[in-house]
């Protein structure tokens, strides 16, 4: 008899998140959120307040809200928790996805750099 998919848990999300951010992984904080959540195995969509947990990892490592890649991240890990169906999604296009839902197509300087440094356009 065939089984369901296992969920996807926090950590796949918050993993795919980071790989899409720092596909080289050579961006110290970005590594520091993926470490943050990595034993965060429980599925997603049983996770409260998802909004409110990442903001509390991006608040600890860049209190001051500078770091575009890794409010990029965040901003897909909330993104992905509603719309899990996106997960495999290109990185362009998860990237532009996430960050037109997190800041409705007019985001924070940091951010905003950061994506056009990497050539996304909202």
């Amino acid at each position: 008899m065939p089984t369901e998919p296992a969920p996807i848990t926090l950590f796949q999300v918050v993993k795919r998140a980071c790989d899409v951010v720092d596909p080289e992984d050579q961006d110290v904080i970005v590594g520091d959120f993926e470490r943050a959540f990595e034993d965060d195995d429980e599925p997603i969509r049983a996770v409260d307040e998802i909004e409110e947990r990442v903001g509390e990892v991006l608040a600890d490592l860049d209190p001051a809200t500078t770091n575009g890649s890794l409010s990029v991240a965040g901003a897909i890990v909330v993104y992905l928790s509603f719309r899990r169906d996106e997960l495999d999604v290109a990185p362009d296009r998860l990237l532009r996805l996430a960050a037109r839902a997190e800041w409705k197509g007019h985001p924070p300087e940091a951010v905003a750099e950061w994506l056009a440094d990497r050539g996304i356009d909202l």
